[in-house]
């Protein structure tokens, strides 16, 4: 008879995000060839992963880990350590930091291992850009700090989508545009790409938020200019501009489209921390929006600049972007299946403090 143990996952209804189980299942201990089972120690849980459920049949978020028809695992980042390895080249102790779903344990078939990193390459994955299937082994990171996992947690990821957003303005030109329109400006990843505007200077970086907002926006000194969205009107409309899209609220997009009208040279979309007010966007006047797909651009760069070059830019970016946290972020940290849910869904319904970051694990306090 195989050994098993029992794994639990946090799920949530892909129609009703607010619905959620906790879902108990056996897993078997015996591996077969290059399977790895690691335990997820801990994870962060911000308004990014509410983003990965709104794009999530999209760009195919919910692929990563599959569930029950009308269910899903969302994905996030965070840390886990090898506790089972059959593959010759991982072992038993690694500590790695990879997307997870809201679980106790993952078990994968390791594959493509690097000095750096391995990869899940199970027949499921296939489908999906390989970044998204990556494991980091904290040995091989040369900016790895074990007093700062908890803000890479909740940092690397998001910093390298901004990053890359970024870098993709500045390789069109900024489409010509001076302005950048930031929506959702207290999110981490918009607090990202403001650091990543104003450090490139190309571009003004203008964040758009929610009246109790502004003054935390202004204090982390990356935007030029912070406003409620009900001011939309008071920017200079005969400039050309950009925006990105954070907040994934229909309203807010056309009307920052129909205020600039011709002159929105380029709509990027990345997010959806205001998910609730998601719509058609169609027949906007300006550019048309589009998603971002952070991995067609890391595919473009690397053969522009070589792999190793592009991380290692990135890199030394987010380094000081870590560095600058301090001034700003607050860790908290939550544990047990009851505790995750409840942060999940204080996330989900944005009541989350703008400089909160929430670090959660699906195994109770010690």
């Amino acid at each position: 008879m195989t050994e098993s143990m029992t794994v639990k996952t946090l799920e949530v209804r892909k129609d009703k995000w607010s619905e959620t189980r906790v879902v108990e299942a056996p897993l078997p201990v015996d591996l077969g060839e290059n399977e790895v089972l690691i335990r997820i120690d801990k994870f962060a849980l911000t308004a990014n992963n509410i983003s990965y459920a709104g794009a999530g049949d999209l760009l195919g978020y919910w692929g990563f880990f599959p569930a029950e028809k009308g269910w899903g695992r969302i994905p996030a980042m965070g840390w886990g350590d090898v506790i089972a390895s059959a593959h010759p080249n991982v072992q038993v102790g690694e500590r790695v930091w990879g997307f997870f779903p809201f679980s106790t344990h993952l078990k994968i078939v390791a594959g493509k291992d690097k000095a750096d990193q391995f990869q899940d390459v199970s027949a499921h994955r296939a489908e999906y850009a390989p970044v998204y299937a990556r494991f980091d082994r904290a040995s091989a990171n040369p900016i790895y700090d074990i007093a700062r996992e908890d803000q890479d947690s909740l940092l690397r990821g998001l910093f390298m989508t901004s990053w890359l957003v970024e870098d993709f303005m500045h390789m069109n030109a900024s489409f010509g545009a001076d302005t950048c329109v930031i929506t959702s400006a207290s999110s981490k990843t918009s607090i990202a790409l403001a650091h990543c505007v104003k450090k490139r200077g190309e571009m003004t970086a203008v964040g758009l938020t929610s009246p109790g907002n502004v003054a935390f926006c202004e204090s982390l000194g990356y935007y030029d200019r912070v406003l409620t969205y009900d001011a939309v009107s008071t920017l200079d409309a005969s400039q050309p501009a950009v925006i990105v899209d954070m907040a994934g609220s229909a309203a807010v997009l056309s009307d920052v489209h129909h205020h600039y009208g011709d002159n929105m040279k380029h709509s990027c979309q990345i997010g959806a921390t205001h998910y609730e007010e998601m719509g058609a966007v169609d027949n906007l006047p300006g550019a048309i929006p589009e998603f971002f797909f952070a991995p067609s651009h890391i595919q473009t760069r690397s053969a522009d600049l070589g792999a190793s070059q592009l991380m290692m830019n990135m890199g030394m970016d987010y380094v000081e972007f870590r560095a600058a946290s301090d001034r700003w972020l607050t860790l908290d940290h939550s544990c047990g299946e009851e505790a995750v849910e409840h942060t999940y869904q204080t996330v989900l319904a944005g009541k989350s403090e703008a400089k909160s970051g929430q670090i959660v694990s699906m195994w109770p306090a010690e």
